[in-house]
């Protein structure tokens, strides 16, 4: 493995799914670690963090490292009270996500290690702990460059795209890519003819804005959480239908996209159905995109 690679440490979405139907894909909740060199970047710190955690203690160069949230929901940063290089002195840990000061990052990650949900609170963490101004602009971890942007999920929540050795990845766990397009549709004989071609036109800058984020990526990783069938029962609760994720790096023309964010329901069988599905939309579009899902330990080199 070279010193530049992206590693898979959590993949569902929602809650953990430590099943035996679940091994070959895995059952931890968000967590993503990017490294160069003795940089490491985390997305999310759901329960894959724990185990990132536990190997980044087996090693004595790094003890810096900047993790990075979506948002605040618990399958995001669950894994956060059984982090243990937060209870170790001499870790620096860099936290960044959404909010309107530090204090809120600070906050909202804080409250659910407060009683009665926790007996051991943030203050007892030994490591020294920064919370980055989430109003601050564009990141720089070391050689890692780091972009963020609004995506469509209930509350405030952060996709990244992410630059290291010459590569571009974007990272988006929670992101329905279809909100707009369904709730315009669901209502569209309430307008007059002139708002529907508002709407349209709204549909269509929407899109553009979500392949412009995309464009080119050399790796996406994105929300795939729903089947067609899943998704119609959950529309607008801030997740894709898998075959709109597959639709939309096509569009975007991305080198190689990781289906992400499982739905916990889904077991190895169905999670390889639905991505044989997705090889097939990409052979019958003409695309060059290579399409996997993101299991559970797997690694990337960049």
């Amino acid at each position: 493995m070279s010193t530049s690679y992206l590693r898979f440490w959590g993949v569902r979405g929602s809650y953990p799914a430590p099943f035996s139907t679940h091994l070959r894909t895995g059952g931890n909740t968000s967590c993503v670690e990017i490294r160069s060199g003795d940089h490491v970047l985390v997305c999310d710190a759901g329960t894959g963090i724990i185990p990132l955690g536990n190997v980044l203690m087996q090693q004595r160069g790094i003890r810096e490292i900047t993790i990075l949230l979506t948002h605040y929901h618990w399958d995001h940063i669950s894994g956060l009270p059984f982090f243990v290089p937060a209870f170790v002195p001499g870790w620096r840990i860099n936290f960044f996500g959404p909010g309107e000061s530090r204090r809120d990052i600070e906050q909202h990650i804080a409250d659910q290690m407060k009683a009665p949900y926790f007996p051991v609170e943030t203050e007892t963490w030994l490591a020294g702990i920064n919370y980055l101004d989430p109003r601050g602009g564009p990141l720089q971890v070391g050689p890692i460059g780091v972009e963020y942007f609004n995506v469509h999920h209930p509350g405030s929540t952060y996709g990244y795209r992410i630059h290291v050795n010459g590569k571009t990845v974007v990272y988006a766990s929670d992101n329905e890519l279809s909100f707009i397009n369904e709730s315009i549709e669901r209502r569209k004989l309430e307008f007059e003819e002139h708002e529907q071609h508002l709407l349209e036109q709204m549909k269509h800058e929407q899109k553009q804005r979500a392949l412009e984020i995309m464009d080119g990526v050399d790796l996406l990783i994105h929300d795939s959480q729903y089947t067609p069938e899943d998704y119609a029962k959950k529309r607008g609760w801030g997740h894709s239908c898998y075959i709109e994720t597959v639709n939309a790096a096509v569009d975007a023309k991305v080198r190689s996209l990781y289906l992400f964010h499982l739905d916990p329901n889904y077991a190895d069988e169905q999670v390889d159905g639905m991505h044989r599905h997705a090889l097939s939309i990409i052979r019958e579009r003409n695309s060059a995109t290579v399409c996997h899902v993101a299991r559970e330990g797997q690694a990337v080199e960049l």
